[in-house]
């Protein structure tokens, strides 16, 4: 008896010591993950509920398995070689095809970034604020936090805001679900063949395994300078986000399952779906998900032009890092000023009915560039002189290899659906 207590005495002991080094690393996966919940997700899993129930709940676990795969690549070779993505392809591949994908992803974020300042106008109507006094309200609280703030401060500012997406669970519980049909309909498959399911279907993978991501978090990673031997530790930071980023999104679709589905309500955005809660599961369930809606949007609207703004300044050698001033990093810094401002201002002007147009179209651009990227990371993280040791091993290279061609299809054909959706509208 007095050995076991002295194990559990150690374990504990070890535990204590390990904790505060486990706290220090854990943050990018997690906000990556979260951040993943912007105003195009939301929008796609709100439709997915409210047009066809519970069916597709099984495939968010899937794709939370091949989600994890994607971003340890990224934090795995943050850690192994202290630089992010960007900066191994231009090295490894030479400047054009890194001047054909750097303008590809400002191309790409941008799209994004706009998809998330219409977010926050769709989110202001529910929750009666005037979008031309949120919006460049919005825009000016994520520059001042990133220009004026350290990695330290912009990193605990946005773990505060994955917090709050806790709204979706509650939204969820509020509408009154069976729980006995989603248990099922979360482990049992089903499939529906005809053209918007199958379209939703594509969407759900393409708006959850977006471009920015690989980016963001190899740049956050190395950034952090995390020590090889601290790796596990951002292997489960990585895994904690990959698996938030779907466990919100189930509830989501939940939420609007119960509620919309049930009653034969048919939206098309987030914030009509916000609108929509509040008849059927009450005026707190629908002021929630709005104001979630708008949480996700300004993460976004800070996380994805950062992340294009490391991606451009590594590719091109600029002094970047949130942990700089202005005067030391004023290309970094100007590239993310000039993205918020384009995406906000371009906002204030969009009709209120177009929003969702300008949602569909980053969507579009996040599937041109996401089959690229997968290519160039699978033949980054097996070059054993960049990462010795740590390259995949087979059984995971035929699982990505694998992923990433099934990925490369249905990206393919989301960008000509939805190309054709924008050009009928």
């Amino acid at each position: 008896m007095a050995r076991i207590w002295e194990r559990i005495r150690g374990r504990v002991r070890r535990f204590a010591l390990t904790l505060p080094i486990m706290l220090a690393i854990l943050g990018p996966g997690i906000i990556t993950g979260n951040v993943d919940n912007d105003a195009g997700g939301i929008t796609t899993y709100s439709v997915i509920g409210a047009r066809f129930g519970y069916s597709m709940l099984w495939m968010l676990l899937l794709i939370t398995f091949t989600l994890a795969m994607i971003q340890e690549m990224s934090a795995r070779m943050g850690v192994v070689t202290g630089k992010g993505l960007a900066d191994l392809i231009r090295e490894r591949f030479g400047i054009r095809l890194t001047m054909v994908v750097m303008v590809l992803l400002v191309f790409t974020n941008l799209a994004n970034t706009m998809g998330e300042f219409a977010g926050v106008a769709g989110a202001s109507s529910i929750l009666g604020l005037n979008r031309f006094i949120a919006i460049p309200a919005v825009a000016f609280f994520v520059w001042l936090l990133v220009v004026k703030g350290s990695y330290r401060a912009v990193e605990k500012v946005l773990l505060v805001f994955c917090v709050l997406f806790l709204t979706y669970v509650i939204s969820a519980f509020m509408a009154h679900p069976n729980w006995g049909v989603v248990a099922r309909s979360t482990v049992v498959p089903s499939f529906q063949m005809n053209p918007e399911f199958i379209s939703l279907f594509i969407a759900t993978i393409g708006t959850t395994i977006a471009p920015w991501m690989q980016f963001y978090q190899q740049s956050s990673v190395a950034e952090k300078a995390i020590d090889l031997k601290h790796y596990r530790y951002e292997v489960l930071d990585t895994y904690i986000g990959s698996f938030l980023t779907n466990f919100v999104s189930f509830f989501i679709v939940v939420a609007c399952a119960s509620t919309l589905f049930v009653a034969g309500v048919r939206v098309n955005t987030a914030a009509e779906a916000a609108g929509a809660l509040a008849p059927l599961a009450g005026k707190y369930a629908s002021t929630l998900f709005a104001v979630g809606l708008i949480n996700a949007s300004i993460m976004a609207a800070g996380v994805l032009p950062l992340s294009t703004a490391y991606s451009v300044a590594e590719a091109f050698g600029w002094e970047s890092g949130v942990g700089k001033s202005f005067r030391e990093a004023p290309l970094f810094y100007g590239l993310y000023t000039a993205l918020i401002v384009l995406g906000a201002g371009t906002i204030m002007f969009v009709p209120e009915n177009r929003l969702i147009g300008v949602m569909l179209f980053s969507q579009a651009a996040n599937g041109v560039l996401l089959p690229l990227i997968l290519i160039l990371m699978l033949k980054l993280i097996n070059d054993k002189s960049l990462m010795g040791e740590y390259v995949n091993s087979r059984g995971k290279n035929i699982a990505v290899w694998a992923q990433a061609i099934v990925m490369i299809i249905l990206a393919a054909t989301l960008t000509v659906q939805t190309v054709l959706q924008i050009v009928r509208n």
